[in-house]
């Protein structure tokens, strides 16, 4: 098990449930604009928010979001280490950094000094972008070694001035040498680790990259805190985190639909009907199963752990819960008898 740490009031790592994390797109100096979409994405499921602080004025901005908003706030800091000072100063939960690019040793003590006079906590964030030149030289390429022995590196750095309040990512646009990455880096340490893939494109595929490179570790006990990354809304990051801990058995909370890929059995128009269920259902927050089937062979048979389910037949369908028939209903009368069954559960 990892070492526990917190941001804020949630809890990482340690046992604690996997939390869900993202970052603003908007300009961190642009208060209102940042605290809208902060606002947005915590009514969506998002638990951690960062921030980038490109700048002083992204820096000075931090007390006043802060005051603004509920869940905590993780700044993220490259090169300047005065940022990540001013940011403690005014109440930064987290500080994202690589202690190697913010200068001297006395640099790191500081920030380091700072947080630690705060309880506040430091991501590492490596990543297989902006690996250290003398890493590629030695591996020959970005590896998983290189990638651990560069986090390691900056582990090290923290510990030499008594700071050990540390999360750390590996990340990298391959799902493969991410997962090898991760795994390696949670043999040699016990710090919490921040999942995702970097730069895993846009929805279509930045979903399929998240969900096997982020849910394939979270099944292998991996993972502490996750992030998906969507060339999107942000809000999307959070719906696409949340599926994945479902899919994962880590969030119990919410319908989890089921739907058959349909055949030459069909005799109802299904997909649609399997879309406008997951739309009726969206934000539900029952712990259930919801079946959405195309015929009686997958429907109460294959379907039969389901709470509530639909199966399809020629021109009607029927109602079943826990594999066991209920009544049939014309076809034009399904989805409404679905949804009056799932409000008596």
């Amino acid at each position: 098990m990892t070492k526990r740490l917190y941001v804020g009031n949630v809890a990482v790592g340690g046992g604690a449930a996997v939390s869900i994390q993202s970052m603003c797109n908007t300009r961190t100096d642009d208060v209102a604009a940042t605290v809208a979409q902060i606002r947005a994405l915590e009514a969506a499921g998002c638990e951690i928010i960062r921030v980038a602080v490109p700048d002083e004025a992204a820096a000075r901005a931090v007390d006043k979001i802060k005051e603004r908003i509920s869940i905590p706030l993780i700044v993220d800091i490259h090169f300047n280490y005065k940022f990540a000072l001013m940011c403690a100063e005014r109440g930064a939960d987290a500080i994202r950094i690589n202690p190697g690019n913010i200068g001297g040793e006395e640099r790191v003590k500081a920030v380091a000094d700072a947080c630690a006079a705060r309880k506040i906590p430091v991501r590492i964030g490596v990543n297989g972008g902006s690996l250290e030149k003398e890493l590629l030289a030695k591996y020959g390429a970005v590896t998983a070694e290189a990638l651990v022995e560069s986090a390691m590196g900056h582990i090290w750095l923290l510990n030499r001035f008594d700071f050990d309040d540390i999360c750390v990512s590996v990340k990298c646009s391959d799902v493969p040498l991410t997962m090898s990455a991760y795994r390696l880096l949670s043999e040699r340490t016990d710090y919490p680790l921040h999942l995702g893939v970097t730069e895993a494109g846009t929805p279509s595929m930045g979903m399929v990259k998240s969900a096997m490179g982020i849910g394939g570790l979270l099944c292998m006990g991996i993972g502490d805190t996750i992030r998906v990354t969507l060339t999107a809304d942000p809000v999307e990051e959070i719906y696409a985190a949340k599926k994945i801990l479902r899919a994962a058995g880590l969030r119990k909370e919410g319908v989890n639909l089921i739907a058959c890929p349909t055949c030459g059995r069909t005799r109802i128009d299904l997909i649609p009907l399997a879309e406008e269920v997951e739309r009726r259902l969206d934000g539900c927050k029952k712990n259930i199963t919801v079946a959405v089937m195309g015929c009686a062979v997958n429907g109460p048979g294959e379907a039969s752990a389901a709470d509530i389910g639909i199966a399809g037949g020629n021109g009607e369908g029927l109602l079943f819960r826990k594999g066991q028939i209920l009544y049939k209903v014309p076809e034009e009368r399904l989805l409404d008898a679905l949804m009056e069954e799932i409000e008596k559960l």
